[in-house]
């Protein structure tokens, strides 16, 4: 089991059922998945570019990127339907966690100037959303046999009922939210 799975049950828990009052783990929330992907607009036509972009979130994710296409002909943006415009992964279980280790301990340290991933990064319904502007924050990717660099995106969804309870189980987790200036 991944580290930060085993945390979770044994120490995240008991600390969620005191601070949110409730008695049934089931009740929760917990992280269901965890979805990364990077949009690449810029290179419709470059095929090598988009099996790099692919290439580098499979050694990331652990799991084999999917590539993603257009639904609709966008004339402004010289896209037609069907072409092939980015790839994502949807990861759950023993990777999700091992990629959210690695996230907050790694690659998230190793951002220059961070100062803590923005607060306001959640839908309403507790789910969060961050950018990132390069994958060679990952150790994974190596620096020499990259020719593009590419930002990602990357979303966490959780079984939270509202962001207060999203951010609370986040931050137990580890997540470093930035503090706000003003305070």
């Amino acid at each position: 089991m991944s580290r930060l799975m085993i945390r979770y049950r044994n120490e995240i828990v008991p600390k969620l059922k005191e601070q949110l009052g409730r008695d049934n783990t089931l009740s929760l929330p917990k992280l269901q998945k965890i979805v990364v992907s990077m949009g690449l607009g810029k290179s419709v036509g470059e095929r090598k570019r988009l099996e790099e972009a692919v290439g580098h979130l499979g050694s990331i994710t652990g799991q084999k990127a999917v590539i993603t296409r257009s639904r609709q002909a966008v004339s402004g943006f010289r896209l037609r339907e069907g072409m092939e415009i980015g790839c994502m992964v949807t990861l759950r279980g023993r990777r999700m966690y091992e990629f959210l280790d690695r996230l907050i301990t790694l690659a998230l340290p190793r951002v220059r100037d961070f100062r803590g991933v923005n607060p306001k990064g959640f839908d309403g319904n507790g789910n969060f959303s961050m950018g990132l502007n390069e994958s060679l924050v990952f150790p994974e990717v190596n620096p020499d046999k990259v020719t593009f660099t590419q930002g990602m995106n990357i979303a966490v969804v959780t079984s939270a009922r509202n962001n207060e309870e999203g951010r609370l189980l986040l931050k137990e987790l580890g997540m470093p939210f930035r503090k706000d200036e003003t305070q």
